[in-house]
């Protein structure tokens, strides 16, 4: 990515709470956003789980390039994120932190650079990054047969 800049993308209300979002992007369709019943219809994502998925894309990216440079495998990496909702002192609803698992497949654990990966990919994330600034994430990287390779966790700083 360059070293800075700025994007434009466009939402345009369709129904109730149901939103296209236009990312200003050839070849790249629109997406629907919807909020859940009772609000919504339930028609696509919400900005909550578009956030969560964000921050896990971000950093899945951001480990196979490091992994992998142009050449990544596919399905060579399976991500599971947890966003959890909880109210503040105010009863509003807020995402109160963020989970994220990363499981690498045999092929990519091999790699020999895998250490210095999983000490520095987290610093280049800029979306997830850029959430962490104000929700608390935990960041785990394992392998096929469950053992951890990595761990970070905002959660505990928070106690």
């Amino acid at each position: 990515m360059s070293a800075g800049g700025s994007f434009t993308i466009h939402l345009e209300q369709q129904d109730a709470y149901q939103f296209d979002i236009n990312f200003n992007l050839p070849n790249v369709t629109h997406l629907t956003v919807d909020e859940p019943t009772p609000l919504g219809k339930s028609t696509g994502p919400n900005a909550s789980r578009l956030l969560v998925a964000a921050a896990a894309n971000c950093l899945s990216a951001g480990l196979l390039f490091c992994l992998t440079k142009e050449s990544a495998p596919a399905h060579s990496l399976k991500t599971e994120a947890i966003g959890h909702i909880e109210r503040n002192q105010q009863g509003r609803l807020r995402i109160s932190h963020i989970a994220i698992k990363l499981t690498l497949n045999s092929e990519l654990v091999q790699i020999e650079r895998l250490d210095k990966c999983l000490r520095n990919f987290e610093q280049f994330a800029v979306v997830a990054a850029s959430i962490r600034q104000g929700i608390p994430m935990q960041v785990s990287v394992i392998n096929e047969a469950g053992e951890v390779l990595h761990q970070s966790n905002d959660l505990e700083s928070c106690k």
